[in-house]
Parts: structure tokens; C-alpha cells; sequence
């Protein structure tokens, strides 16, 4: 490894991913794909070729995929940066990017849609007692900004926010967007740091200052400068009290 290199670690790691390629159509249906992601995609499962690339997509990564898609068909002077987007799906978090094809008279003859399986790089190894999980722990959020992907590490969340298909991650530094649901995180966060508290909510419960009460309403008051209220849902009250030693 050279000097270069060395000084940037999460670069190396993306250097020795291996990329699946799939080339789609001009009306997004799948024409081919390379070898690896013949090895990592359901192909036998879903037999995709000849078909709409959203179609086996888990529904709630067809919106994405989809806004992927539309994005990178608009103007080729807008969009010169390959769009890029992160999906979770069962066992795996993938990071795809996409960009359009075009002629020698630059109409659209196509996609071309890459991506890595980031899977490792956003997880944490199991306990050695912990019993096999079907959805690996995350120890970093992955985050999508600008055509550029950073990484959060979980302990620095203070707590997450559902925007509809998305989220907004806040941290001590302020809000940042991921482009995985809260349901999708809820799913892969540690729950004995992490509870959902309100189907919108989940905190990290390190960073509970304290619970304030108004009426039969219950929020939690954030660590940190001008974080607002979350609310916490009546049937989650029991619950996070108790996981904050308060019962």
C-alpha cells in the first residue's frame, strides 16, 4: 500500500470491492449484467432479464430506484455525476449508482446501474453471544450528499427522524440526510442503544438528558444545544423508562 493510500483507509476499502454492473434499456428493463452481480442478485430466484428493473426491487426500495432513474434521464449537462443512491435490502446494504447511455447524437439508449455491497463497511461484527442476526448491526450510517457518501458513526447519533422514505440524522454537529427509511434502520440498530419511541423517533438512549411530562404528553429533552423535544408514543413510555433504569 502506497503512502497515499494509507492515509485515506476508506478509500482503500472501496478499492477492493468488487462492482456489479447491470446495462438496462432505454425503457429501464434489464438487458444484462456482469459476473458478480450474477453472484450476488436472486438471478435464478427473480429472472430479471427482459424485465423492468424495478420490478424486483423490495417495494420499498422501488420508489428509490425509480427517483434514481428519472433523476439521471434529465438533462446530461445536470447530471454528469452519476447519481447515487443506498438501498437496504435483506442482509445488505447496497450503494448503487446510475448513469445514463447515450448515442453519438446523444439521445438515451440506456443505463448503465453499479453498485457495491457496503455491507462491511457500515457493520459491526456480532458478540461472540449473540445469536446470528438476519440483519447485521450497523456501527456507521451511511449518508448520501451531494453525489458524495460519508459515514456517521452510531455512537456520535443523538437521534433519527422518519422523512417519509427517508431520514434525517441528527448529531451533536446538526442534521444530516440518510436515504434509508427509519424502518430499514430500525432494523439494523443496536437495540440496546437505540429504541423507536414514536413510529417518526428513535433515540439513541445515551443521549437523553431527561423526560419531561405536559398533560398525557411524554417527550425526551436531547443532550446537546438546540435539539427540539421527540415526542415518545403512550405505549413506548413503559418501555423507555424502563431501559433508563427509571422502573
Amino acid at each position: 500500500m502506497d503512502t497515499k493510500t494509507a492515509h485515506n483507509p476508506g478509500l482503500y476499502v472501496f478499492e477492493k470491492f468488487e462492482a456489479g454492473v447491470i446495462h438496462l434499456d432505454a425503457d429501464r428493463n434489464v438487458l444484462a449484467m456482469n459476473d458478480y452481480a450474477r453472484r450476488v442478485l436472486p438471478v435464478d430466484e427473480k429472472q430479471p432479464f427482459g424485465k423492468l428493473v424495478t420490478s424486483f426491487h423490495p417495494e420499498r426500495s422501488k420508489p428509490k430506484v425509480k427517483f434514481l432513474l428519472d433523476e439521471a434521464s434529465g438533462c446530461p449537462m445536470a447530471n454528469a455525476v452519476p447519481m447515487t443512491m443506498i438501498i437496504n435490502i435483506p442482509e445488505q446494504v447496497l450503494l448503487i449508482k446510475v448513469s445514463r447511455l447515450g448515442n453519438a447524437t446523444g439521445e438515451t439508449t440506456g443505463f448503465a446501474l453499479v453498485f457495491y455491497d457496503v455491507t462491511q463497511v457500515v457493520g459491526q461484527a456480532p458478540k461472540l453471544s449473540d445469536a446470528p442476526a438476519k440483519n447485521m448491526r450497523l456501527s456507521r450510517i451511511p449518508m448520501v450528499a451531494n453525489q458524495k457518501v460519508s459515514f456517521v458513526d452510531t455512537q456520535d447519533v443523538l437521534c433519527l427522524e422518519s422523512q417519509a422514505h427517508y431520514t434525517r440524522v441528527l448529531t451533536r454537529e446538526g442534521y444530516h440526510f440518510c436515504n434509508l427509511s427509519i424502518s430499514d434502520l430500525a432494523l439494523r440498530l443496536d437495540p440496546d442503544q437505540f429504541m423507536r419511541v414514536h413510529r417518526c423517533f428513535i433515540v439513541n438512549l445515551q443521549s437523553v438528558q431527561t423526560l419531561t411530562r405536559e398533560g398525557s404528553k411524554t417527550q425526551i429533552v436531547l443532550k446537546g444545544k438546540n435539539t427540539q423535544p421527540v415526542p415518545v408514543s403512550r405505549g413506548e413510555v413503559a418501555r423507555l423508562r424502563q431501559a433508563l433504569g427509571l422502573t
